[in-house]
């Protein structure tokens, strides 16, 4: 964390060492810069104008053809969480964040979702331009299995002025991942004032697990936040954030009832303990006289992180932890821990060209996960064995340069906005392998151990692999505003990629205004997702001794001699078709929007189960001459349909004397059905568990399928308070077989916070997010053999219990 904390020092250092040149500064060019001398929760005002699903001019959110979220700053903040996308679950009913356990690197970096489907299909920007994914692939036995998802925690709360939700497929418009929607992270702006807060928390809470009850406060977190704005020239703008985080672990495990009595816990099932810093940076210029801006931001973030492995009990029914008794005599719990560096730049101009407005951008952006797995051993070393491995790294990177170009056109009564341009994007994803003994076998080691450090076994030098592909993309958006009622719109978009070819995307829209104070809107398009460089390129094996053979295990990729001998196809990319129709009705202070949609996707990418020799003559001759036992690999063929309806309701009250009331409602009621899965490959007709059933439910019902979010926050001069209910559905973490399904139930969290403003510099906080202590069902001790999993990890809200915690935030 050397060089977060040295980057987080300068940054408070600039903060808080000139106050004169804010002092000075001209007021703020935008009137949607959030402060933080207003902390409450006040949500946008319905005429904000929003930039994301439109590239026409002046659209408030309540105005668009699409159905957009707004969710302010201030919003994300209020809360005593430190992650975005927790941060984001809280407030949008579409959005999910299962706080994910025992699923190795998943763990500290956890994927979030957008009306249940998999969170690659959620397209993430950073002030209109595209976000880099992160170089993890989650191969376990998550929601969103199979999935290389943009990390939404590498942007801090306090650096953001607002999110931007739209809820519709936009691959038209966007390009690929957008066929749930789009999330765009718009960055503070400000030429002046700033702000500092810091924040502690704990868990206070008691659980009730299969075979234990225990009270505990766990889960110690502090997070030192700020921000500052510059003044550049006479209208520029410099605005500097920064975040540093620490949280300690949460464990929710059962008791352990192997080994020798007594019994006790010997597992760590929740949050891994977390260390990272965070610098951002925002920026706009104009260049001279010209009519052109120049403007530029990036961040950067290092994440430590540490989570548990399954615990390893020495006797003789485990030889991998009696091997190593000496080292262990009571046994271990092997450690996994992540050191993900976050990069991400972007730079360009905009101005006017012969009457059009032009936007050139340049950005790049790179993610590398180092593995580290420590309190272990390789247990073919016996008690020679390291205890701690370097397990080998995972790198992402991303080019991205684009010209978007628009003009608004006035044909008597009627506007019509055109844009237009054009996209490069160029991926690399690589491995690197870890040090011998975290994957190798000691020679002459006995056949019966298992071959790599415990927990977490290393990428091997076969496991290499630098890929990289390009592509290139010109769309077309026309909206067109007709009798000041009638809005149209039209977007296009093709594609062609350097590995599998050229795919193409439209999207037609409409919207009519009844009256004022009633408006219906809906749109059909159709979406893609291009399969990303780790679903075709990631390979991870392990070797293992069988009748005296070693023979080798893993996930392999679609193009390797091992997938192709078993069928493996290449992957094309996946396709939807998707509609909505909606409502919007507002008057005075009260605002209601209704949108229904129906999604449905072929040829989605899905992770197959491992095919084993054993399962047949016909596999085993197939996998003979590799010398493989078992194999598994990525493959097309998944049909889905996603059918719902969200429903986000607002109302504004001002009081004479009590003050004024903001009071809010949403759901999102969804249903997801599997229509479709693959059975056989090129090669096995039928293909033995290729799909099992436990994938099969986690898409249908691995995330709730009713949420329901209402909260009331009010606000004096001097007093605030927010109180938010959200309402889970029940959620399924399937099993093999119906006997080992487990149900989250039906739950309703409670969060409240209330605020005092001592003077127009200092506010105090003091909340409980969980208020009253909800815990999702218990799992039985019967499917629990080990004590780890003592609540079902795909709970939308996780099974931490209740989180108390203050805040003191300091403006200026």
């Amino acid at each position: 964390m050397r060089t977060a904390r040295s980057m987080l020092l300068a940054s408070a250092t600039l903060m808080f060492t000139t106050p004169a040149l804010a002092q000075n500064a001209p007021a703020e060019t935008s009137p949607a810069v959030a402060s933080d001398a207003e902390p409450a929760a006040e949500p946008p005002a319905d005429n904000e104008v929003v930039v994301t699903g439109t590239r026409a001019p002046g659209r408030s959110r309540l105005d668009t053809v699409s159905p957009v979220d707004v969710l302010s700053g201030d919003t994300l903040r209020a809360q005593g969480t430190t992650e975005l996308a927790d941060a984001l679950s809280a407030v949008a009913p579409s959005i999910d964040f299962p706080r994910q356990a025992a699923v190795d690197g998943t763990d500290a970096i956890r994927p979030a979702t957008l009306r249940g489907l998999s969170p690659d299909q959620t397209l993430v920007l950073v002030n209109g331009t595209r976000a880099h994914p992160s170089a993890l692939l989650n191969i376990n036995g998550s929601v969103g299995r199979g999935s290389a998802a943009v990390d939404l925690n590498t942007i801090p709360t306090v650096a953001l002025d607002r999110v931007e939700v739209l809820r519709e497929g936009a691959s038209a418009q966007y390009g690929s991942d957008a066929i749930a929607g789009v999330i765009n992270l718009r960055l503070r702006e400000a030429r002046s004032g700033g702000g500092a807060n810091v924040t502690f928390g704990t868990f206070a809470t008691k659980y009730d697990a299969a075979r234990t009850s225990r009270s505990l406060r766990d889960g110690e977190s502090v997070s030192f936040s700020g921000w500052k704005g510059f003044g550049l020239g006479n209208d520029g703008f410099l605005t500097l954030s920064g975040e540093y985080v620490t949280r300690q672990p949460t464990n929710r495990a059962d008791i352990d009832p192997r080994g020798p009595a007594p019994q006790r816990i010997r597992a760590r099932f929740g949050d891994p303990e977390i260390e990272q810093g965070t610098v951002y940076v925002n920026a706009a210029v104009p260049l001279g006289d010209s009519g052109w801006t120049a403007y530029a931001n990036g961040g950067f973030q290092q994440r430590d992180g540490e989570s548990a492995a399954f615990p390893r009990v020495a006797d003789a029914n485990n030889l991998n932890a009696e091997a190593v008794r000496g080292l262990y005599p009571g046994g271990f719990l092997p450690l996994i821990g992540t050191r993900s560096k976050d990069y991400n730049a972007t730079a360009g101009v905009r101005g006017e060209i012969g009457g059009w407005n032009a936007d050139v951008t340049v950005s790049y952006g790179r993610n590398t996960i180092d593995f580290a797995t420590r309190d272990s051993a390789n247990s073919t070393y016996g008690n020679a064995s390291p205890r701690d491995f370097d397990s080998g790294q995972l790198r992402y990177d991303q080019l991205v340069a684009g010209l978007d170009l628009a003009r608004e056109y006035s044909l008597g009564a009627a506007v019509i906005n055109i844009a237009g341009g054009a996209e490069y994007r160029r991926e690399g994803f690589a491995i690197g392998a870890g040090q011998p003994e975290s994957y190798d076998r000691a020679p002459g080691a006995d056949p019966r151990l298992a071959s790599g450090a415990q927990g977490f076994v290393g990428f091997r030098p076969e496991n290499e692999v630098d890929a990289h592909r390009s592509n290139g993309s010109l769309y077309l958006d026309v909206e067109a505003r007709l009798w000041d009622r009638l809005t149209i719109g039209a977007a296009a978009r093709g594609e062609s990629y350097s590995d599998f070819g050229e795919t193409a995307t439209a999207k037609l829209s409409a919207r009519y205004d009844v009256a004022p104070w009633l408006a219906f809107r809906g749109s059909v398009s159709t979406g893609f997702r291009a399969p990303s460089l780790q679903q075709q390129y990631y390979t991870s094996t392990q070797t293992l001794v069988t009748g005296g053979e070693i023979l080798e295990t893993g996930l392999y990729p679609v193009a390797s001699d091992i997938a192709r001998a078993l069928g493996a196809l290449p992957l094309d990319p996946e396709k939807s078709r998707s509609y909505s129709l909606g409502t919007v009705v507002r008057f005075g202070g009260f605002s209601l929007t209704v949108d229904g949609y129906r999604i449905r996707i072929r040829d989605q990418i899905a992770l197959s189960e491992n095919i084993q020799a054993a399962a047949s003559a016909q596999v085993g001759a197939l996998l003979s001459p590799f010398d493989v036992q078992a194999a598994r690999f990525f493959i097309n063929g998944v049909q889905t349909t996603t059918k719902g309806v969200d429903i986000v309701a607002a109302y504004t009250w001002r009081t004479d004397n009590l003050g004024t009331f903001n009071l809010s409602a949403a759901a999102n009621l969804n249903d997801i059905s599997v229509d479709r899965v693959p059975t056989s490959t090129a090669a096995l007709n039928p293909a033995p568990s290729l799909f099992g059933r436990n994938r099969v439910l986690t898409i249908e019902q691995g995330t709730p399928r009713t949420k329901i979010v209402g909260s009331v926050d009010w606000r004096t001069d001097t007093l605030g308070a927010t109180l938010r209910a959200v309402h889970y559905g029940n959620v399924l973490q399937p099993g093999t077989v119906l006997a080992n399904d487990v149900y989250t139930g039906r739950n309703t969290v409670i969060d409240l916070e209330g605020r005092y403003r001592f003077n127009d510099n200092v506010t105090l906080a003091l909340g409980a997010d969980n208020l009253f202590d909800v815990y999702p069902n218990t799992t039985p001790a019967s499917l629990n053999n080990n004590g780890v999993t003592a609540f079902p990890y795909y709970s939308p809200f996780g099974f931490n219990g209740r989180q108390i915690y203050g805040r003191l935030n300091l403006t200026w």
